[in-house]
């Protein structure tokens, strides 16, 4: 048997076993795994990863772990240069546009609501979402470990809460996203960037109220969905203020 020696740092405690979080400790293995292998048999998802230290050298996945290794592993960091590193990806996609498992459909709807490109469909099959994601350089968000470990997927992210609106800011944070947010640019419903419309078009379809106190709409090109700055709009307006400041 032998024996390496490993330490996870930042977010990818989270995803670790309690006794395993924020320590360096020893990991037995048998015959030569690579690093890949043996860490997302920890259960952290290769995507998770930016880059890896063995014994202080820089090593990609495909590295065939010693025994006596002395292992650091780091999660994406958006403000360190890591330019001299090896890095464990292909180049950085150039905008952010994500695809959601059918787990999460209201983070989708949250992240459309934010302006953010965002596919899903609550009858995604793993295949498709891998294909659509490579097709379209799309980040793969979701809660299943076992769909991220897939070796065809570059860039992903398993979300470890529950709860919609933790996920929404777990994602602002991870990938940086407050200043690029551009509230109510897309459909809530498909995705769509919204189009400005006259008023005097969309009349017949909207409530009487809304004609007396609205002025300004937009519309779906795709669904035809008709939006406004009702109080709806308001009450999510101050969602998200109150999302960007905590």
């Amino acid at each position: 048997m032998k024996i390496v020696y490993l330490r996870f740092y930042e977010e990818l405690n989270d995803l670790l076993p309690i006794e395993k979080r924020k320590i360096r400790f020893s990991h037995s293995f048998k015959n030569n795994p690579s690093i890949k292998d043996m860490i997302e048999s920890l259960g952290i998802p290769h995507t998770q990863i930016d880059f890896i230290l063995s014994n202080n050298n820089s090593v990609d996945f495909n590295y065939i772990v010693q025994n006596g290794d002395d292992i650091s592993v780091y999660p994406v960091f958006e403000s360190l240069n890591i330019q001299n590193v090896e890095k464990l990806r292909p180049t950085p996609l150039r905008q952010i546009k994500f695809i959601a498992d059918s787990h999460l459909g209201k983070l989708a709807r949250y992240l459309r609501m934010l302006g953010f490109d965002t596919i899903y469909k609550n009858d995604f099959f793993k295949k498709e979402i891998i294909k659509i994601a490579k097709s379209e350089k799309r980040i793969i968000l979701s809660r299943s470990r076992d769909l991220l470990k897939i070796k065809e997927i570059t860039h992903g992210y398993c979300i470890a809460s529950t709860n919609p609106e933790k996920q929404l800011k777990l994602i602002l944070n991870r990938f940086d996203l407050a200043k690029n947010i551009k509230p109510f640019s897309r459909c809530m419903i498909c995705n769509s960037k919204l189009i400005s419309i006259p008023k005097e078009k969309i009349i017949d379809k909207i409530p009487p109220k809304v004609k007396e106190l609205q002025s300004d709409f937009a519309q779906c090109p795709n669904c035809k969905k008709i939006y406004w700055k009702g109080t709806h709009y308001e009450s999510m307006m101050k969602f998200i203020e109150k999302l960007i400041q905590n």
